[in-house]
């Protein structure tokens, strides 16, 4: 029992954890109890983070909360672009991806990465969705049907299990929506078109670009169709759901700051030296039989189908070809169904069902350098003057051979593009009851799967090349469907020839999950002599499994297109986890003076891994209320993540990575001592060639042998009201894991090996004979999976909330801000020289990581008629590279980025409402940097953000 004094303080309490939720946060139900006048007994219910059901939304854990009405504001259609807008998130998967793309959409609370982000349905975990990392894919999520989301961040692994270690991301649905909705959307970006930096720079190359306005492009258009309703005279309640949307491409020719592939010196439009105009290495074949390294030439093909060394101009802009944002279709339905048979029994059953289809198009196809063909100095393919050429430089002639490696662009082809089709499915079976009059349970089996199919066209085939330019002495006119492939003739390669020389390439995967999950929560009998309320506890079991399998074609496997990078392995691989676990909530002090509560928080959980062994996590929080409306909260956690299933067995492959070798080049970074650390000779020192495209090659892979990483993680709070209209909340957190699962950055590999000479850096650098990391194979850096030493990450989150009635209408103010204190690397145990921190820094390491980000957001609400204004806000970020020309005009950093975004709602009738809106009204570009930097997501990529929608209830 609880007095209306304690109603309205839980609810106002509540209503501040997030930025929104003043306006749409569902408050605790109440009804008067005819037995007892004058109080009014609240419904208990279970809160993100714990699995204790309470009398308020009041919790230990900083809790942020986002309506769904939110989510309509601000226009987004995809849950993740809504979601990463929160200061505490960092953009993963999303639709602006489209090279290596997965085509699932994930979430990254605190940039920890994805797979340390719990993300739960209703409390219970999502299944995977269908990548080897095992992360949820919550493009599954129907966005019609959210009634909220709540992000706990601090560890909740002793609450829910391993992954939890930045935090929980709870979306709850609207599994009681009576009635029938539909819900029209549609959005698209506009941008001018008018930087005059970039603009000279094409204009300098000769490249095309765009001018003035974009007109509306990268459509989106969606219907979302929600129907509920009560039956079984009212016993049960059934609540079904479809949507569609389809996005329309947008490449990145459509913007003049991204149409040309910017040198990494941010100075330049470069490109790909796998050109339109071939390009090659060459040397003569030694006495034993070998590719002669020590006489390589790099050369460019002539009008006059001669070699010339002079090719330093000779790129291809990739860029423009490139998708910004892939063209995607999507399709879910499903059902909430609860039925009340008696108190004791209450079965309920979840569904749901994705199909999402999706392309990534990137840059024409090439010959990458992929291979050292052998070829006959009398090949009918290479001319007279070429000849000329390899008599002139190397001494050879008829009879003899010389080995290539060829750089041309597929133009005549056509873009690659990746078909990625994802289908998922998930089924909850449960029922619910009391178990007393003070004791409830919840017992539920989950069936979870995701298939995710990739059909790689258009990319080329190694083995058709080697054989079209006549390799390994065999004549092209004798294998069948063989176009000798005119490569060494000036603008000789035909759409004919490069039909020839394409393939198909499949893969799939498949991810499956089996959950059972059984607890009970209530009181006992046993209350603390100075407070009011009995102790609650629960106690629970689990069981989880998890199963990944990923089967590529025989071309993939092999690596046989050479945009792959290298073989992609089949890989399988399986665990299970049994788990008991237990909470308890102890009321410590009631009603004293500077106490009127006082309650302390306890959970453990034990986990029994078939492949790792067990782990205990832990939790110890307190919550004190020193007088009315104020209160402070603490909490400890010891989280643990297991390693997933790629991390275990992947197959350490082959492929590429962005960034910048610093001993490459005529004039390296590194000395030529340090650079000898990293494998370079005093001979190739200033002659390492540098891959313009800045990609490398790195070895990755899984590793049986890793244990759990474990984390401690802190929170310390302030949640208060100093009026009416204002409340407010700070808390200030920290995450330390020690025993890292990941990898070494392979720039940082290369960066500390030059410096400290370190082994275990430097026995991971592996250079090919003329000492770079990219022609062919040759060359990589090992960075397969390890335990690595430790992160730490610290900061603030500061929320606050204003509410009045003004103008004849309601006006609320919300901001939510994070402060990024500390973000601290230990790649390696007891290397204080390799420490690096993020926070407020940008470069090889680390993409832009703000200090400060937050969002303001203010409402104003009249009758029929509401407005809202957003203020999103990114702090001032530092480069520490070393040259002050690696941004582009900016004195070498990126300024604080504002975005202001409005949006307005109309109800017509009580059937209709009307929504327009304008994100990024002042079409603000993203920062621009050197193309060996990436710059995050953080910021708007496209310019303005133009959506509309209606809502049409029954």
């Amino acid at each position: 029992m609880y007095n209306n004094s304690k109603v309205a303080k839980a609810i106002r309490l509540a209503m501040m954890f997030g930025a929104g939720a003043a306006a749409a946060i569902s408050a605790p139900t109440f009804a008067a109890d005819a037995a007892d006048e004058g109080v009014e007994e609240i419904e208990k219910i279970q809160v993100t983070g714990s699995r204790i059901k309470r009398a308020d939304m009041e919790t230990s854990s900083p809790i942020h909360i986002t309506s769904a009405e939110d989510m309509k504001i601000a226009g987004f259609t995809r849950v993740e672009d809504m979601l990463n807008n929160l200061p505490q998130l960092e953009a993963a998967s999303t639709a602006f991806q489209a090279n290596g793309a997965s085509g699932r959409g994930s979430l990254d609370l605190r940039g920890l990465g994805s797979n340390r982000t719990l993300v739960l349905i209703n409390g219970r975990r999502m299944q995977p969705g269908g990548g080897s990392s095992g992360a949820a894919d919550i493009n599954a999520i129907p966005a019609a049907l959210i009634k909220r989301v709540e992000v706990m961040t601090g560890g909740g692994s002793s609450v829910y299990g391993s992954d939890a270690i930045a935090g929980v991301v709870n979306f709850v649905m609207d599994d009681d929506f009576d009635g029938f909705k539909i819900d029209l959307n549609a959005s698209g970006y506009q941008h001018n078109n008018d930087n005059a930096y970039m603009q000279d720079l094409m204009t300098q190359k000769n490249f095309d670009f765009p001018t003035g306005s974009s007109g509306i492009d990268g459509r989106t258009f969606g219907i979302d169709i929600t129907a509920g309703s009560d039956f079984a005279d009212g016993k049960g309640h059934a609540v079904a759901f479809a949507t569609w949307k389809r996005t329309t491409e947008l490449r990145q020719g459509a913007r003049d700051y991204s149409s040309c592939a910017l040198h990494s010196s941010g100075t330049r439009c470069n490109g790909s030296s796998t050109a339109v105009i071939p390009n090659f290495f060459i040397a003569p074949i030694d006495a034993d039989g070998n590719y002669d390294y020590d006489q390589e030439q790099w050369v460019k093909l002539t009008p006059d189908s001669g070699f010339s060394e002079d090719r330093a101009d000779n790129v291809y802009n990739y860029a423009p070809i490139n998708h910004f944002m892939r063209p995607d279709e999507k399709f879910t339905f499903g059902t909430f169904l609860n039925y009340e048979i008696n108190d004791t029994f209450n079965p309920y059953m979840e569904l749901m069902y994705m199909r999402d289809q999706t392309k990534a198009q990137i840059a024409e196809s090439g010959t990458f350098y992929a291979d050292n063909i052998t070829l006959d100095y009398d090949n009918p393919l290479i001319s007279d003057v070429q000849r000329q050429y390899l008599t002139d430089n190397f001494g050879i002639g008829t009879g003899d051979q010389f080995g290539a490696y060829i750089g041309k662009r597929n133009v005549e082809g056509g873009p690659r593009t990746s078909i990625i089709q994802h289908d998922s499915f998930r089924i909850v079976l449960g029922t619910t009851g009391e178990l007393s009059d003070d004791w409830t349970y919840d017992t539920s089996i989950q069936i979870g799967s995701a298939t995710s199919a990739d059909i790689s066209i258009n990319d080329m085939s190694r083995p058709n090349v080697i054989a079209a330019v006549n390799g390994d002495g065999k004549d092209c006119a004798t294998i069948d469907g063989c176009v000798p492939y005119q490569v060494f003739t000036y603008q000789g390669v035909t759409a004919e020839q490069a039909d020839s020389l394409t393939a198909v390439g499949q893969s799939v995967a498949f991810s499956d999950q089996f959950i059972f999950s059984a607890f009970a929560t209530g009181e006992v009998d046993l209350t603390v002599p100075s407070a009011d309320s009995p102790i609650a506890l629960v106690i629970g079991v689990e069981y989880r499994k998890e199963e990944y399998q990923y089967v590529p074609d025989q071309i993939i496997s092999l690596g046989a297109l050479t945009g792959m990078g290298g073989p992609s392995d089949a890989l399988e691989g399986s665990f299970s986890v049994a788990e008991i676990y237990g909470e308890v909530n102890i009321p410590l002090i009631s009603d004293a003076p500077m106490v009127e509560s006082l309650s302390l928080d306890l959970g453990y959980r034990y986990s029994d891994y078939d492949i790792t062994g067990g782990d205990s996590t832990y939790k110890v929080a307190l919550d004190w209320t020193p007088i009315e409306d104020w209160k402070i909260r603490a909490s400890y956690n010891r989280a643990v993540r297991a390693p997933n299933i790629g991390e275990l067995f992947a197959v350490q492959s082959i492929g590429l990575w962005s960034g910048v070798d610093n001993c490459s080049g005529s004039d390296p970074v590194y000395s030529a001592a340090q650079c000898a650390n990293s494998g370079v000779t005093a001979a190739q020192y200033g002659n390492v060639s540098a891959s313009p495209a800045d990609q490398y090659n790195s070895v990755t892979g899984g590793n049986p042998d890793l244990t759990p990483e474990i984390a401690d993680t802190y929170t310390l709070g302030l949640v208060g009201q100093i009026t009416d209209e204002i409340d407010f909340s700070v808390d200030y957190w920290s995450i330390e894991i020690d025993e890292v699962i990941g990898s070494i950055s392979e720039e940082l590999t290369i960066d500390q090996c030059s410096e400290t000479g370190n082994a275990a850096f430097c026995d991971n650098i592996s250079r090919s004979p003329t000492g770079n990391l990219w022609q062919g194979q040759a060359g990589y850096i090992q960075a397969t999976s390890i335990n690595l030493a430790s992160r730490k990450w610290e900061g603030v989150d500061i929320n606050a909330a204003y509410n009045t009635e003004a103008l004849g209408g309601a006006i609320s103010v919300t901001l939510t801000s994070t402060y990024m204190m500390t973000k601290e690397y230990t790649p390696l145990p007891g290397n204080t020289e390799a420490v690096y921190d993020c926070s407020g820094q940008f470069n090889g390491n680390c993409f832009p990581q703000p200090e400060w980000r937050s969002v303001i957001n203010a409402n104003y609400d009249l009758e029929d008629f509401g407005f809202n204004v957003k203020l999103r806000y990114y702090g001032e970020v530092e480069y520490d590279g070393e040259t002050d020309q690696i941004l582009i005009d900016n004195g070498g950093k990126i300024d604080a980025q504002t975005y202001i975004d409005i949006a307005g709602r109309y109800t017509v009738s009580e059937n209709i409402t009307l929504r327009l809106g304008i994100n990024n009204v002042l079409d603000k570009e993203k920062p621009l940097t050197g193309g060996s930097l990436d710059t995050g997501a953080f910021y708007d990529p496209l310019g303005r953000y133009i959506h509309a929608g209606v809502s049409l209830q029954f």
